[in-house]
């Protein structure tokens, strides 16, 4: 028997510490949190995706009474790119989100595993890695691929 270490990147960011791209990217996110739909889980959710030919797409939760038909924000976004612009690849994705009092996590939030399997798919599918941004109010996490995220996960055998 032998023991594996995996390790994962993750920086650490403040928002003055992005690129002017991605301090846009985060905005809009945050922005996407006030079209949010989560009655039941008063947990709004703002996403959005930046694709390599510069288009922009926002994506917010959107909540069902008959759990689990609702989506979540970073699925979301990343279906509507996908629709609208089936042949561009994800460049950035950024995630925010608010609490039941309205106001910004004070930690970055990070994706649910069927959105991290999303995630994983869309770069397959394009052939690069997704430029992410966890935002939290008391600092931003910066990642290069979801493999930081899920360095373990489903794939075609």
């Amino acid at each position: 028997m032998k023991d594996l270490e995996l390790k994962i990147h993750i920086k650490e960011c403040q928002m003055e510490d992005l690129t002017a791209e991605d301090r846009d990217i985060v905005d809009k996110a945050i922005e996407a949190t006030q079209h949010s739909y989560a009655r039941y889980s008063q947990f709004h959710v703002g996403a959005c995706v930046k694709l390599a030919n510069g288009a922009v797409v926002k994506g917010c939760n959107q909540e069902n009474a008959a759990f689990p038909a609702g989506i979540c924000a970073e699925r979301t976004a990343i279906f509507a790119a996908g629709a609208d612009y089936p042949d561009q690849p994800v460049k950035t994705l950024a995630i925010a989100a608010r609490d039941k009092n309205g106001e910004l996590t004070e930690g970055p939030v990070s994706p649910c595993g069927t959105c991290r399997q999303v995630m994983i798919e869309t770069e397959k599918r394009f052939g690069h890695p997704i430029h992410i941004l966890l935002y939290g109010k008391r600092c931003i996490y910066v990642l290069d691929g979801i493999r930081n995220l899920m360095p373990l996960s489903f794939t075609e055998f």
